[in-house]
């Protein structure tokens, strides 16, 4: 109230009313107070503005100039789900459109679930900065692997969505730290401007730390009751070895320590260390984790570890292919900064061709580790394996 924004209860009936009203968006801007917020993102949508009970402000010169979703990236994208479809419905009895529709319903699920899972609440704005990232959108491939991995050895969905959240919270937490100046220094992603450029590097980096000990307690604390404790204990540890020194944590600083260097000198041994933990660990934590939560055996569990392993490291080779192929505009972030700073990647060290067959070879194994499990049942991975080929961002 002092900052003549109302009481919490006035903000959040209007809010309500908002969503009520049926608009589209998801109103991550409940209990923001300034204009210029609104500006620099660029997102005063008629949801937020009525909401805050303003008009929406006019957007930045920065803002404009900002890499937004196109005609052409939408396009690139369905052609991707196209090409999945395609893929595998040759591999299967289902349509050619089930991957698509199955992408669809889970970032639903997913989308929604982690909404109500980080509300607006006091003080307003940490948690508008965690919102402000968490439901920007994006692929959400790791709560889709996680939830498919349940599913697949007889789980539910709702027993693993907490899990999934927390994957998508601890990954969230990891692009608003890297994009840090003193990281990799970007001032977008998702398509908008990244959280430091809102709401300051103190708050980016809070907002950061408060998502990353908040995924543990979602973990522990809203996991239903009928998954036994010690797969809750199993899934919690192997989050935090995915998330720290071993794994997320020690990928950053391998990858920070090799900046300057020349390419050959860090080597493809190096690199590939950097991909398996900066990317790889979470992506493995959460097909391992999801496969647990749904009560796989061991057995099982290392089949699909090697699965994960796999496209972990295929998902940033094709990252490495993308950065040098695609634009801002088709990425959502800063192309080319790879190229730019002259950092070791897979086209820069093998070149554009064998980085392609390298990512198609670890694909191909990684479906191969599924040929265990029943085929219906393991479509969703290897739909998802084949997705991570073919994307377009």
């Amino acid at each position: 109230e002092r900052r003549g924004a109302g009481c919490a209860r006035v903000r959040a009936a209007r809010v309500g009313a908002a969503r009520a009203r049926g608009r589209a968006c998801q109103c991550v801007w409940g209990g923001a107070r300034s204009g210029t917020r609104m500006a620099a993102v660029g997102k005063a949508c008629g949801c937020r503005a009525q909401a805050l009970g303003a008009r929406p402000a006019a957007r930045s010169a920065a803002t404009r100039s900002a890499p937004r979703t196109t005609a052409r990236s939408v396009t690139v994208s369905a052609r991707a789900v196209a090409q999945v479809s395609e893929a595998e419905a040759g591999a299967s009895d289902r349509s050619g459109e089930d991957f698509n529709k199955y992408v669809a319903k889970r970032a639903a699920l997913v989308q929604e679930a982690l909404d109500a899972a980080v509300p607006l609440e006091y003080p307003e704005l940490i948690h508008e900065s965690m919102r402000y990232s968490l439901l920007a959108g994006g692929k959400r491939v790791r709560p889709m692997l996680c939830l498919a991995a349940c599913e697949m050895v007889g789980g539910s969905i709702e027993d693993a969505m907490p899990t999934a959240c927390a994957l998508e919270m601890v990954h969230t937490m990891s692009l608003i730290h890297d994009d840090l100046p003193m990281m990799d220094n970007d001032d977008y992603r998702r398509g908008a401007l990244t959280n430091h450029k809102v709401y300051g590097e103190d708050n980016a980096i809070l907002a950061g730390d408060a998502m990353l000990a908040y995924a543990f307690e979602h973990v522990a604390r809203d996991t239903p009751s009928s998954v036994p404790a010690e797969r809750t204990l199993r899934v919690i540890r192997d989050l935090g070895r995915a998330c720290g020194s071993r794994g997320l944590v020690g990928g950053q600083v391998v990858d920070l320590e090799s900046e300057g260097k020349p390419k050959e000198e860090v080597g493809m041994d190096t690199l590939k260390y950097i991909h398996e933990h900066k990317t790889g660990a979470l992506l493995e934590a959460a097909v391992c984790c999801g496969a647990i939560i749904g009560g796989a055996s061991d057995e099982e569990v290392e089949k699909l570890r090697k699965y994960a392993l796999d496209i972990g490291l295929a998902f940033q080779v094709v990252d490495d292919i993308l950065d040098v192929t695609q634009s801002s505009e088709e990425l959502g972030k800063t192309a080319g900064k790879d190229l730019e700073a002259d950092k070791a990647t897979y086209p820069s060290l093998v070149g554009l061709e064998e980085s392609e067959r390298i990512a198609r070879e670890l694909v191909d194994t990684a479906k191969e580790a599924l040929s265990g499990f029943d085929k219906e049942a393991a479509w969703p991975l290897e739909a998802l394996a084949t997705y991570i080929l073919v994307r377009s961002n």
